[in-house]
C-alpha cells in the first residue's frame, strides 16, 4: 500500500489542477478562455491553479494576440505528462 501512495503526486490532489491536467492531456492545447468555461470556474481561481502547474513545470503557456486581444495557450510539458499518468495510475491500484 505504502509503494503506491509514493506514486500519488500532491500537485493533483485538488479538483482543479486535476481537471486542468485531464483536459489539457487529451488536447493539444487549450486557452485560458476554455479552460475556464471547461471547468466552471473563476478567473482568479483557475490563475492560482495553472500557476502552481506551472511552477512545478507540469504545463507551459504560450501568449499570443488574437485581433489585438491578448490569448494565453496552455499545455502539458512531457514530464507533466509523465507524472499525471503514473499519479493517474496509481489511483487505478489503488481501486483494485
Amino acid at each position: 500500500m505504502k509503494e503506491l501512495l509514493k506514486d500519488l503526486d500532491k500537485a493533483f490532489e485538488n479538483k482543479v489542477r486535476l481537471g486542468i491536467m485531464s483536459a489539457l492531456m487529451v488536447n493539444d492545447y487549450l486557452d485560458f478562455t476554455s479552460l475556464k468555461e471547461l471547468l466552471d470556474v473563476t478567473d482568479g481561481n483557475l490563475a492560482s491553479h495553472l500557476k502552481s502547474l506551472e511552477k512545478k513545470k507540469y504545463i507551459r503557456y504560450k501568449k499570443e494576440f488574437l485581433e489585438r486581444k491578448p490569448n494565453t495557450k496552455y499545455s502539458v510539458t512531457e514530464s507533466g505528462s509523465k507524472a499525471f499518468k503514473q499519479h493517474i495510475n496509481a489511483i487505478e491500484q489503488l481501486l483494485r
